[in-house]
């Protein structure tokens, strides 16, 4: 995959309880946008450390956008996850990966990582705009 730190909102962000990515400022742009100038353009939440707890945590992945850098006056909420229980969010595993509406996107994007049934004890997450999303997996052998 191909990306920078200026597409990054989250770089290992240890997260334990519901917690709000880095986001990116769109600037005071026209109401429809197409983020990827015609090119698809894809969202990727990826586990960089397996996420822990004492009890049956959750977390949902959300992308937004709204008015404020800290996404607290009205997010408007593009798209999201399901729950995605703690069993499955182990390191290397790629939780989520979004092909980036044409949206009214407000000033600030943002990932928000919504815990459930927590806090996490442990847990990292990187999340990051990308152009080409590497969809490679090891599988074991048919014979």
């Amino acid at each position: 995959m191909i990306f920078d730190e200026r597409t990054e909102f989250a770089d290992a962000l240890a997260v334990t309880a519901s917690a709000i990515s880095d986001v990116i400022d769109l600037g005071a742009a026209p109401t429809l946008q197409d983020l990827g100038n015609g090119e698809p353009l894809y969202l990727v939440v990826q586990v960089d450390e397996a996420a822990t707890a004492a009890g049956a945590a959750t977390v949902t992945f959300s992308l937004e956008s709204d008015s404020t850098a800290n996404l607290a006056t009205s997010a408007t909420v593009h798209a999201s996850t399901a729950a995605i229980g703690k069993a499955t969010l182990v390191a290397g595993y790629t939780a989520w990966i979004l092909p980036l509406p044409i949206a009214d996107y407000e000033r600030y994007l943002g990932v928000r990582f919504t815990v459930a049934t927590g806090p996490l004890t442990a847990g990292k997450f990187n999340a990051f705009l990308t152009r080409n999303v590497s969809k490679w997996a090891a599988l074991p052998d048919a014979l």
